[in-house]
């Protein structure tokens, strides 16, 4: 029987997080009219003030971070990714040795990296036979995801790594939205139709399993979903605690999201999403929580659109210093 106490200091976040700065977003928007470049620049301006209005102070970008969470899924058995368990580990000693794409996109974007193993020699339980986690441990995980932005961040940029995870967002999008498997999932890494149809089944059994317990979206996330997905929820809360804008990336980051959205839609205006991945379900996930990618194409790997996207929005803090100085 579900005690509701772990997730009690969670749901007292939520109930008391802080709004937006309205004035000095509405300073920045005056830089840009005052130049005449508010239509010109439309979409700079805009990120520029959402900037500025969830940091509460004239943009900059000094202290950006990509952060990833890597997870393993006992959901793996179930043979629905092209993958092994082990490539999650490889993908985690990859960046750690700065030879995965998103150490090239970060040191590109001047941006900072950690990489958070979670627990990976000990994968979630199959959701098609019990609960992802308990209580307890999914609060845990959450709150050591809300550590991700200590040390004066001013900027996050979240990802998720691990094999099996779009078959987890998809359990706990459809538990949220509704509709099948099938609708849900999709080739994500390469699976062919025969997987693809194994995912499906995976999730529809896990839907079954679960029925009775999905009312609430935190208790969604921690049956359903993974331990990346709990820490990523725990960092979107953090950020908009201590007023950091967040950057959203991959497709189980956006299931992560969609759980505190579904909670209080208030929850995600601190964010803006970077792109959608090879997930076909992400466009309606992103249409779920009222979000449009910032940029225009779709990737799969680990962090690249976060730390891209960072640097959009490094450039559009630097345009409006540039465009607030005066004039020789």
């Amino acid at each position: 029987m579900t005690s509701g106490l772990p997730f009690d200091d969670i749901r007292s976040l939520l109930g008391n997080m802080p709004g937006p700065d309205l004035a000095t977003g509405e300073s920045v928007r005056l830089v840009f009219e005052r130049r005449g470049l508010s239509s010109a620049l439309a979409p700079i301006a805009d990120l520029a003030e959402w900037l500025a209005r969830w940091s509460g102070r004239p943009p900059a970008v000094l202290r950006p971070l990509v952060a990833i969470f890597a997870g393993n899924h006992g959901v793996m058995r179930r043979g629905v990714s092209p993958r092994l368990p082990s490539a999650t580990a490889d993908a985690v000693e990859m960046c750690a040795a700065g030879a995965a794409a998103v150490n090239q996109v970060c040191v590109a974007q001047d941006l900072g990296l950690k990489v958070f193993d979670l627990a990976l020699d000990l994968p979630t339980s199959d959701i098609t036979t019990d609960a992802a986690l308990d209580e307890r441990g999914c609060a845990a995980t959450m709150a050591f995801g809300m550590e991700a932005i200590v040390g004066g961040t001013d900027l996050v940029a979240l990802s998720d790594l691990g094999a099996g995870g779009a078959t987890v967002a998809a359990a706990v999008l459809a538990a949220l939205y509704g509709g099948k498997g099938s609708d849900w999932v999709g080739a994500g890494s390469g699976a062919d139709a025969a997987m693809i149809e194994r995912k499906a089944a995976t999730v529809d059994d896990a839907l079954e399993l679960h029925r009775a317990h999905l009312k609430d979206p935190l208790e969604v996330m921690r049956r359903l979903g993974g331990r990346e997905m709990a820490a990523i929820a725990g960092a979107i809360l953090a950020a908009r605690m201590e007023r950091v804008p967040v950057i959203l990336d991959g497709f189980a980051t956006s299931a992560a999201a969609a759980v505190l959205h579904s909670i209080d839609p208030r929850a995600l205006d601190h964010c803006r999403l970077a792109c959608l991945s090879g997930e076909q379900a992400h466009l309606r996930v992103a249409g779920h929580v009222g979000m449009k990618p910032l940029l225009d194409f779709r990737l799969g790997d680990p962090g690249v659109g976060a730390g891209l996207a960072s640097g959009i929005v490094k450039s559009a803090a630097m345009t409006v210093s540039g465009l607030a100085a005066p004039l020789r």
